[in-house]
């Protein structure tokens, strides 16, 4: 993990601060700190940092280099350091106030994570409204209350929470395309339905969170398992992490739709019904389930879906199918389509667990 801190060196306090920090944290991380603009810039470009840690927020550098972190893609969390205090925004010119506030409400609610220092900074910051992620950890500079190894150890719980969410967003693309070949495995239950071979060390640890985090780590473990593969042991259930304010752990189709009862053809184009209100990868590997069967009458669904006028969102979902969960052409009902609305549909899946 590597975070970059940035910080006002003319503010003693704060500086203090970030060297606790940095002393604390340099052996679970690689810490890089900048106190202008200008150093912060070449750091992101030069060293690639996982996150940037903006300790204040009155100094326009502080704001502009959050804003070039959320145009890198670089996950951010912000220490206001008492500087969003009512009383400290009071002392503020006027005429500059409310397009400083609409920039910082801009750059705080775009931040993964918010820490404050103490209680009351936590209840005004509440009060702002500008972001739901909110942590707080006492500043050991200023209170006896903490220890430098607690405050350490409570901030690098934040930057781990913030790593292990929308993971993803991070995988490379080889990860990415080994966790479809697993997903393939964990649905049809046998590894000679595989055509390529995955990689043998993905990024497990965000590989295995994301399952958990879609709900499908049934079938990744039962993919695994038919490829031979050695993973991690890992206990992603408890691994803490953040979501958008939208995440509702997604069900199986079968709780929203019912069981299957009666012609299997009309279940599988009510589960197409379903996963076009929206679409969600554990919904998707459910239907590649149905698809498989012996049973399924192609003609048949294509009758229904084109009464139910969803002939065309069908063939984008076909598509979609063929990347997700690697689903062969034979087994699809109506041939595949790849358009802009199939790629709506693909960011769709991807911003699931976006922040």
């Amino acid at each position: 993990m590597k975070v970059l801190h940035v910080y006002p060196e003319s503010n003693h306090l704060i500086q203090h601060h970030v060297m606790m920090l940095t002393e604390g944290l340099r052996q679970s991380a690689e810490v890089y700190t900048a106190s202008k603009g200008s150093a912060a810039r070449q750091i992101i470009t030069d060293r690639e940092p996982d996150i940037i840690h903006v300790h204040g927020c009155e100094q326009l550098f502080l704001l502009r280099t959050l804003r070039t972190a959320h145009k890198e893609g670089v996950r951010t969390v912000i220490t206001p350091h008492g500087q969003l205090e009512p009383w400290g925004m009071q002392q503020q010119d006027n005429k500059d106030k409310v397009g400083r506030w609409l920039m910082l409400r801009d750059c705080i609610s775009s931040a993964y994570a918010v820490i404050t220092l103490g209680r009351l900074e936590r209840i005004n910051f509440e009060a702002l409204g500008w972001n739901p992620r909110l942590e707080e950890i006492h500043n050991a500079v200023t209170t006896n209350a903490t220890t430098q190894q607690e405050m350490c150890s409570k901030t690098f719980a934040v930057y781990q929470k913030i790593i292990d969410s929308n993971t993803i967003e991070q995988m490379d693309e080889d990860s990415v395309k080994t966790l479809s070949v697993i997903i393939k495995a964990g649905i049809t239950g046998d590894r000679r339905w595989i055509s390529e071979p995955p990689m043998t060390s993905p990024d497990w640890r965000r590989l295995l969170i994301y399952a958990e985090q879609e709900n499908i780590r049934n079938y990744v473990d039962y993919g695994i398992n038919i490829l031979g593969l050695s993973t991690p042991i890992l206990d992603t259930e408890h691994i803490c992490a953040y979501y958008p304010s939208s995440y509702i752990r997604p069900r199986p189709l079968k709780e929203l739709v019912g069981n299957y009862q009666g012609d299997e053809n009309a279940y599988i184009v009510k589960m197409i019904q379903q996963i076009h209100k929206q679409p969600l990868l554990l919904h998707l590997i459910e239907l590649t389930r149905e698809l498989y069967r012996d049973s399924i009458d192609d003609e048949r669904i294509a009758e229904l879906l084109e009464k139910k006028s969803l002939t065309v969102y069908a063939a984008r979902l076909m598509q979609v199918l063929a990347e997700q969960t690697q689903l062969d052409e034979g087994y699809m009902p109506i041939a595949p389509i790849d358009d802009k609305r199939t790629q709506q549909i693909r960011n769709t899946l991807k911003n699931h667990l976006k922040i």
